[in-house]
């Protein structure tokens, strides 16, 4: 997969679903707690009615229980050929008096007996649905509301309570009262019911049939409610069921009557609505994330992969040999612009790098061809002193003869050597050479001592380390003295190390003179051997070749000679 798609893919899995999965998990959440909010509000309100229900039904069950208990009433029921006169008559109509009873009637075990709207008779009265549930009440008042009773249907909705009166001393059924309350009472206290728009609240027997509702519609319809049947156990809840075909939220709760529920509806879309502006927020913002995608692809993704592309197919013709830099039109902005413009400057410098490996390449050629026409030189100069050799033995002049043997010797070792590593042995006898002729120099002024333990004789060494320190330590240590000198050497083992010590009787250096001498510049200086360059020379080659634990120690102090201690590792040949 392109490195493009890669970012594109990777900024959609990290920006655009996450969006769209929190946006889809808040409108879930809150859709959730919306319905479990509305439940709540509903049930709360559904108690308030039913309170108001219960102080509404008690009124007129007050007045009721006063009417059934008055002498002259039982009295009535129980000698049906009693006769009742006119100041009786007003009596209990103004003891049954309540604006919301629409009518009344006692009865008898045999007859309708006393009524004031033309009320059944008592033979249609015992054909009723509701009459069977009044007989096994006990005298207990019994409530029917309009969508029971059937009066809803008529176009006269009433509530009935009717209950068997029995007698005060003797607890027989002596007849059956009868009240006819108007259906504003319901009306009026379902009205102050607190529902959400278009919410219903109903008033549903067990039978499933809607006793009554807040918004007048649906009494007496039968309906299914599962809390209905009996093997619901749960007193009071919620769910989401499709009610008059269209989904609801239903809150029902048990009415203080054991024959009825009081069930609110509330539609799911109103609940929804209040999370549709998640939804569509949820919604725009991945829309948003979307494009933002595709327009950070557009301006920053496929600039910068297009940078990375061209510096891949530059390094690609950098590994053919061809350094063309990468057209760049603009100022280097950020990383991507730095790239480029650090692979083109990487480019430039590879190829002078490369033109100047071959400049110096031709340099060697050129300087090869001119060591092997300089080797000439050297073998010149050993016939020529092998010449002076045999002129010096002719004449019997051993001195010049040793002296010419000590130098060609010398001169073999230092010149014609092409080997960096030689033995200790060689090392040290290249060293013996140069004192010997400098012994013809000097004369008596000095004596030297080489000590080599033959066990080290085959370790090797760097060429042309001890040599400089002994000149240093002739011109610098002895020649100052006017009494004979002496130089010792002497070769010794320290761990996986060799120590080479050069020791000198000299008059030694402070330590202001000795920094003077390691740090000049050597070209300040007229030759040689006036200034340190031999010690610091042996010291850096030693560094270079061994590693910063290996080179020189200098030890010295005015008037105590001086001890220069080289150390090598040591290695076999």
């Amino acid at each position: 997969m392109k490195l493009r798609r890669k970012i594109l893919l990777a900024i959609i899995l990290l920006v655009f679903i996450p969006v769209i999965a929190l946006g889809g998990v808040s409108y879930y959440s809150f859709s959730e707690a919306m319905e479990k909010k509305s439940n709540d509000f509903y049930w709360i309100s559904l108690l308030e009615t039913d309170r108001k229900l219960k102080f509404a039904l008690n009124e007129i069950t007050t007045i009721s229980n006063s009417a059934i208990t008055q002498k002259w009433i039982q009295q009535m029921l129980k000698q049906p050929e009693y006769a009742v006169t006119y100041e009786q008559r007003q009596e209990i109509n103004n003891l049954i008096n309540h604006p919301m009873i629409a009518s009344f009637a006692f009865y008898s075990n045999d007859q309708l007996l006393y009524h004031t709207n033309g009320e059944m008779e008592l033979q249609e009265l015992k054909r009723q649905d509701w009459y069977e549930a009044v007989e096994k009440a006990e005298g207990r008042p019994v409530w029917v509301g309009p969508g029971e009773n059937g009066s809803a249907a008529s176009g006269s909705p009433v509530l009935i309570q009717s209950r068997v009166i029995k007698d005060y001393y003797t607890l027989e059924d002596i007849g059956t009262f009868v009240i006819y309350v108007k259906s504003d009472l319901l009306d009026q206290v379902f009205w102050e019911a607190a529902t959400l728009k278009q919410g219903d609240i109903l008033l549903v027997n067990k039978q499933g049939h809607i006793v009554f509702s807040k918004s007048g519609g649906h009494i007496g319809e039968q309906t299914a409610f599962p809390f209905l049947s009996d093997d619901y156990t749960n007193g009071k809840g919620y769910y989401v069921d499709q009610y008059a075909n269209e989904k609801s939220l239903i809150t029902y709760s048990p009415s203080h009557n054991k024959e009825w529920f009081l069930v609110a509806i509330t539609p799911s879309k109103l609940i929804s609505a209040e999370s549709v502006p998640i939804r569509n927020l949820a919604m725009i913002l991945g829309l948003i994330s979307l494009v933002s995608a595709f327009l950070f692809d557009r301006f920053f993704v496929r600039r910068m992969v297009r940078s990375i592309i061209s510096a891949v197919n530059g390094m690609k013709r950098v590994k053919q040999g061809i350094f063309v830099p990468i057209p760049s039109h603009r100022v280097a902005e950020d990383e991507t612009d730095l790239l480029i413009d650090g692979f083109n400057r990487m480019s430039t410098q590879i190829q002078e790098l490369i033109g100047q490996v071959e400049t110096e390449q031709a340099r060697k050629k050129e300087a090869e061809m001119q060591a092997l026409v300089a080797q000439i030189n050297p073998h010149f100069i050993y016939n020529s002193l092998e010449s002076i050799n045999s002129m010096a033995v002719l004449q019997g002049n051993k001195d010049i003869s040793k002296m010419v043997v000590s130098l060609g010797k010398l001169l073999r070792i230092s010149i014609s050597e092409h080997h960096e590593l030689i033995p200790l042995s060689m090392e040290l006898e290249h060293v013996q050479h140069y004192m010997r002729i400098q012994k013809f120099r000097f004369e008596e002024k000095f004596n030297y001592d080489i000590e080599l333990p033959p066990a080290l004789k085959h370790y090797v060494t760097q060429k042309l380390i001890v040599q400089p320190i002994v000149e240093n330590a002739l011109y610098h240590g002895i020649e100052p003295m006017e009494e004979s000198g002496l130089i010792s050497i002497r070769v010794s083992e320290d761990g996986e190390d060799i120590v080479i010590d050069v020791e000198d009787n000299g008059p030694g250096f402070d330590p202001e003179t000795l920094m003077k001498l390691w740090t000049t510049d050597p070209g300040q200086l007229k030759k040689y051997r006036e200034n340190g360059v031999g010690l610091k020379n042996v010291h850096e080659r030693l560094r270079i070749r061994f590693g910063s634990r290996y080179g020189l120690m200098i030890c010295s102090s005015t008037g105590h000679g001086s001890l220069i201690r080289i150390r090598i590792p040591k290695i076999l040949t």
